[in-house]
C-alpha cells in the first residue's frame, strides 16, 4: 500500500487506511485497532504522500524521511521513543535528516513522524511503500 492510501485525521490518534469513498466522504480503517470509521469532508485529513519536512534548502517528502529512518534502524522500530525529551528527539532527527529546518520543524512534528514510522513499521507497510512508489516513479520516467 502506498502513502496515498494512508491518512492522518486531525483529533484522532494514529493513522488510517482509506477503504472506500462515500457520498459524504469516505470510510477509513484505523491501523491501531482495525476499527472502521466514516470520515466526512468536514474532517481535517492529511494524506501522508502529501506531507513533507522542511529542510534548509527544500522540502523532503515524508516517504524519504521514513526511508532514512528505516535505513538508520535497519528496518526495526525507532530506537528513540516519541515520548523522549525534546533534545533527544532533535538529536535523533539531526542524525536522520541533518539539514532539517529546526525553526520550522517542531519537537511535536518529530514525535508524530516517529509515531507514524513505528506504526507503519509494525504493520509491515514500509517495504511496500518504497517498492511500489519506486516502481511507479520509474514507470513515469520511461514515458
Amino acid at each position: 500500500m502506498s502513502l496515498e492510501k494512508v491518512i492522518s485525521i486531525s483529533g484522532k490518534p494514529g493513522l488510517y487506511k482509506l477503504i472506500t469513498q462515500t457520498r459524504a466522504g469516505f470510510v477509513a480503517e484505523s491501523l491501531l485497532d482495525k476499527k472502521r470509521i466514516s470520515v466526512s469532508v468536514q474532517n481535517n485529513v492529511s494524506v501522508l504522500s502529501e506531507i513533507a519536512i522542511y529542510t534548509l534548502t527544500e522540502e523532503v517528502p515524508l516517504r524519504e524521511v521514513f526511508e532514512k529512518i528505516k535505513e538508520k534502524e535497519n528496518g526495526q522500530p525507532s530506537s528513540v521513543s516519541p515520548k523522549d525529551s525534546k533534545d533527544k528527539l532533535e538529536e535523533y532527527f539531526f542524525e536522520v535528516l541533518p539539514e532539517y529546518d529546526e525553526d520550522r520543524v517542531y519537537a511535536s512534528d518529530i514525535k508524530k513522524v516517529l509515531q507514524w514510522y513505528n506504526l507503519l513499521q509494525k504493520h509491515d507497510m514500509l517495504n511496500d511503500l518504497s517498492e511500489k512508489e519506486t516502481v511507479s516513479e520509474s514507470a513515469d520516467e520511461e514515458e
